[in-house]
């Protein structure tokens, strides 16, 4: 997981820093109530540090018995657990070893992380615009874990590292579990999808504690239950894109459901005037280049609406509404035009946010 910042011989932004700065703005917006004059609940706020970024989780009106570093040292194992399992940026994760084994034999996995391939392999099939494997191309472009190269990888080794990419190059068998892949140098890249399950790992957890209220974010990605503060649904706002301000696209009001955005607009270099965003088309190796700015799902699960976005992202909206109305997805297209940015929500969306 993780993200980084540097300035050498070319720029490279990662402006993750900004962006989370912008959730914990948003998140006192969906903390206040709306209309309403009753008195505020009150809120226990737990936080810290994972996957490169941080976590928030906010409970409205907790019982007043509650254990809070308990409960928070259960949170913090419960997402040390997943970055030992998932994390590209840990070198003894499960993932991480598995990466590097040569071994193109089952390999055998913990049931969490055979699950959570498996479950995001779904997604690919679903589109393959969204694909776990494409860990060495995002490398490649200087989005990894290694440092980043001085400039766009050569056309031929791209064509190269496609040949060790690919979803279906991948396989799992979970009641055993263990995962194989048909080339060694096939890498699984888990960054666009752990940080979701580790959102709705967060909310099962609260929820098993008898917690009905609440918020969680890691890194922008969001789920809720109840209500807020406020006692009305939680007041949840969609970024505008742009490269280094934050401002308000729209406001949805929500409960008991997971949003996520992906966007081009915050990790990406420049070099001899052009700009290259972090998100990479796994079908072709490039960082896609058409105008859709970001997309937000909103879904039951944070993960699946984390891996959509990032889907629909690499689609634009031409295809990507297509595919997002055919499959019944709550999705909201922010596209970049001469006369400004332009919105385009789903049906679905509509159905569940209201019209935008």
């Amino acid at each position: 997981f993780g993200g980084r910042s540097r300035e050498s011989e070319y720029l490279h932004y990662d402006a993750g820093m900004m962006r989370l700065l912008l959730a914990t703005g948003l998140l006192g917006v969906a903390l206040s109530g709306c209309g309403n004059d009753q008195a505020q609940l009150s809120v226990l706020e737990l936080t810290g540090p994972t996957m490169g970024t941080s976590y928030s989780v906010k409970l409205v009106a907790p019982p007043a018995d509650i254990d809070r570093e308990a409960l928070k040292a259960q949170i913090d194992g419960s997402l040390a657990r997943i970055e030992q399992r998932m994390s590209t940026y840990q070198a003894d994760s499960e993932l991480s070893l598995f990466n590097r084994s040569e071994s193109t034999d089952w390999v055998e996995v913990s049931a969490e992380l055979c699950g959570v391939i498996e479950q995001a392999l779904s997604v690919s099939e679903i589109t393959s615009a969204f694909d776990i494997t494409v860990g060495p191309l995002v490398n490649l472009w200087g989005f990894g874990p290694a440092d980043a190269p001085p400039e766009p990888p050569d056309n031929n080794v791209i064509e190269e590292t496609l040949q060790n990419t690919g979803f279906e190059k991948l396989h799992t068998q979970c009641k055993t579990p263990a995962i194989r892949k048909d080339r060694a140098d096939v890498y699984v890249d888990l960054s666009a999808y752990a940080k979701g399950y580790a959102v709705d790992q967060l909310a099962k957890l609260l929820s098993d504690h008898g917690l009905d209220d609440y918020l969680v974010e890691i890194g922008g990605e969001l789920r809720m239950h109840g209500h807020n503060a406020g006692r009305n649904l939680w007041s949840v706002a969609i970024e505008k894109p742009a490269d280094f301000e934050s401002t308000v696209q729209t406001i949805v009001q929500l409960t008991d459901v997971a949003v996520a955005t992906s966007g081009d607009y915050r990790n990406f270099f420049l070099f001899a005037g052009q700009r290259y965003s972090h998100t990479i088309d796994p079908n072709t190796g490039y960082p896609v280049t058409h105008n859709t700015a970001a997309v937000s799902v909103i879904s039951e699960s944070a993960a699946f609406a984390d891996a959509m976005a990032t889907a629909l992202l690499v689609l634009g909206v031409d295809e990507g509404l297509a595919v997002a109305e055919r499959e019944g997805i709550a999705a909201y297209f922010m596209l970049r035009t001469d006369a400004g940015m332009e919105a385009y929500a789903t049906e679905a969306f509509a159905e569940v946010a209201g019209p935008q």
